[in-house]
C-alpha cells in the first residue's frame, strides 16, 4: 500500500539526517475503505491523489502550529506492506479522518517512492492559510476561503535523491 506521511521541511531534514521518517506511530493517509467510499471512484490515480491530498492538509496543519516551521507542505509517499498501515475503524465515518491510517514504525527513508512539495510561489498562500486555520475548523467562510487558496497550489514531485537541494 501507498501511504503519504505528512512532514513539514524540517521534517524533512530530521528524517533526511536520520534515513528514517519517525519514530513510530505514524499517522499517514492511504487508499482506505472509507476513502474509496467517499470519493466513489475505482480509479486508483485518483483515489492516491485524494490520499495526497488528504496527507497535504495534515501538512498544513503541521505547519501552522509551528511559526518559525517554512511555509511549504511536503508530503513523503512511501510503500508499506499493507498490514503495516492500519484504518482506525471507529474513525470511518469521521470525514477529517478519511484515509488515515497509523504506521506503528518509523519508515525508511530509502523505501519512499516520492517526495511531494510546494513550489517557492505558494508560500504566501500557505502562510494565510495555516494563519487562518482556526477560524476555518470555526466555521469561517472567508478563512475557509484563504486555506482553499493553498489547496489550490499543486504539490510538485520530487525524486528522493533530490531531497538535499529541498532541504539546503
Amino acid at each position: 500500500m501507498r501511504v503519504y506521511v505528512p512532514l513539514t521541511l524540517s521534517g524533512l531534514a530530521a528524517a533526511h539526517g536520520a534515513g528514517e521518517i519517525g519514530p513510530g506511530p505514524l499517522t499517514a493517509y492511504g487508499v482506505t475503505p472509507s476513502l474509496r467510499e467517499w470519493y466513489v471512484s475505482d480509479d486508483i490515480e485518483e483515489l492516491e491523489y485524494a490520499a495526497l491530498s488528504r496527507a497535504a492538509s495534515a501538512s498544513l496543519r503541521l505547519i501552522a502550529g509551528r511559526p518559525d516551521e517554512a511555509r511549504r507542505r511536503v508530503v513523503v509517499a512511501v510503500d508499506v506492506p499493507d498490514g503495516d498501515a492500519v484504518a482506525d475503524p471507529e474513525q470511518a465515518l469521521d470525514a477529517s479522518s478519511l484515509g488515515e491510517v497509523r504506521i506503528a514504525r518509523a519508515l525508511a527513508l530509502s523505501k519512499a517512492a516520492a517526495v511531494h512539495v510546494d513550489a517557492d510561489d505558494a508560500e504566501k498562500d500557505v502562510a494565510a492559510a495555516a494563519a487562518a486555520l482556526g477560524a476555518a475548523d470555526l466555521g469561517d467562510d472567508d478563512a475557509r476561503f484563504t486555506v482553499d487558496g493553498a489547496e489550490d497550489h499543486e504539490l510538485l514531485w520530487f525524486g528522493v535523491q533530490e531531497i538535499p537541494g529541498l532541504i539546503g
